[in-house]
């Protein structure tokens, strides 16, 4: 086996992985949401499926963009690769970014107030 088999092999494995997280972390949220979904409050219980459902997703991606830096650091690091390999981290980046805010309500370099409500960066050290 060649060093490229290798890197592929290892590409193939990481992409593999991030898939089966998004697959089974939205089984296991959607068998909790059932299980959850006879009792409560039905709004409170779907918050929290799409908050466990945003969290497969963001955990998936960030083993989907690892496999794609390490098939083309790798294997093929021509300009044109690499330009290719910007667009995706781009691309999956947003997308996380965008899950963060859906997930939490808040932007990702916003810092959570004592309270537990978002605050912005800076805030606690204003007050000090």
């Amino acid at each position: 086996m060649t060093f490229t088999e290798a890197v592929e092999l290892v590409g193939r494995g990481v992409d593999a992985t991030g898939v089966t997280v998004i697959v089974v972390g939205m089984l296991w949220s959607t068998a909790l949401y059932a299980m959850r979904w006879r009792g409560g409050t039905p709004l409170a219980h779907y918050r929290r499926y799409r908050q466990a459902i945003g969290r497969a997703i963001l955990l998936g991606l960030e083993f989907l963009i690892a496999a794609d830096i390490i098939r083309t650091v790798a294997i093929d690091p021509t300009f044109h690769s690499v330009g290719i390999l910007a667009v995706i981290v781009a691309i999956r980046t947003f997308l996380s970014v965008e899950l963060e805010l859906e997930i939490d309500g808040r932007w990702p370099w916003e810092q959570r107030a004592s309270n537990g409500e978002p605050d912005e960066v800076g805030e606690g050290a204003k007050q000090a």
